[in-house]
């Protein structure tokens, strides 16, 4: 009842799940990152511990295959789940239920990999993939939220649309940008606001958090007023 991409932004390191459904608050299960290590996106009749369970086996060295093999193998409804995985490598590995709803499967690139179910046509996959290709000179939240709208489009979830949602990590443990729309007639839209207001401060303020290189962060708030308006001025 989804479409997501995963995906590896090379330039920063970064790694980051956009996704889109007729279902309320898609956010809150479909994307699971561990920073460094990779990404998981578990749809169609969600499994949240495919993603618990998933990013352990993923931080304990197993590849997207096996952990593919290992989750499916322990849950009786396999056959309703879809998911796909991307490790820190570029990795990839998807499975499609036999239960999941038409239009349903699977697409990987360079490091990027997309799944969907129950979406209007096999379209909605290759063009967010094409789209996600024809914008590598965008800021990556800005690629991934436009390789979306291009598929949906396509035509994205046959139902209809209501939440929409984009996590991505870098080095650290906690989010580099977690935005959800949980509930709006247009949340591609709404995600690309969010994503724009998130650059009049909150992603710069963000550099000045504790880290595990500088455990105490930047405490002065001069400097962080003063970084974050040079931060400001150089996107202009």
């Amino acid at each position: 009842m989804t479409w997501s991409i995963i995906a590896k932004d090379n330039a920063t390191g970064q790694i980051g799940i956009a996704v889109a459904t007729k279902f309320f608050a898609v956010g809150a299960r479909v994307p699971h990152i561990a920073p460094a290590i990779g990404a998981i996106a578990t749809q169609a009749l969600v499994n949240p511990y495919y993603g618990i369970d998933g990013l352990r086996l993923l931080r304990e060295g197993s590849c997207p295959r096996e952990i593919i093999e290992t989750l499916i193998a322990t849950d009786a409804g396999h056959a309703s789940r879809q998911l796909h995985i991307m490790d820190a490598k570029g990795r990839i590995a998807a499975y499609t239920g036999k239960d999941c709803v038409d239009w349903c499967g699977h697409l990987e690139g360079n490091d990027f990999s997309i799944a969907g179910n129950m979406l209007a046509n096999g379209r909605v996959l290759d063009d967010t993939a094409k789209a996600y290709v024809a914008n590598a000179q965008a800021p990556f939240a800005r690629r991934l939220i436009a390789a979306m709208h291009a598929g949906e489009k396509a035509g994205g979830d046959k139902r209809g649309r209501q939440s929409a949602a984009l996590l991505i990590y870098g080095e650290e443990e906690w989010s580099d940008l977690d935005l959800r729309v949980d509930d709006h007639a247009d949340p591609l839209a709404e995600l690309d606001r969010l994503e724009a207001v998130s650059r009049e401060r909150w992603v710069h303020f963000c550099k000045f958090l504790p880290s595990r290189k500088n455990p105490a962060g930047i405490t002065d708030r001069a400097v962080i007023d003063a970084g974050i308006a040079a931060a400001i001025e150089s996107q202009r």
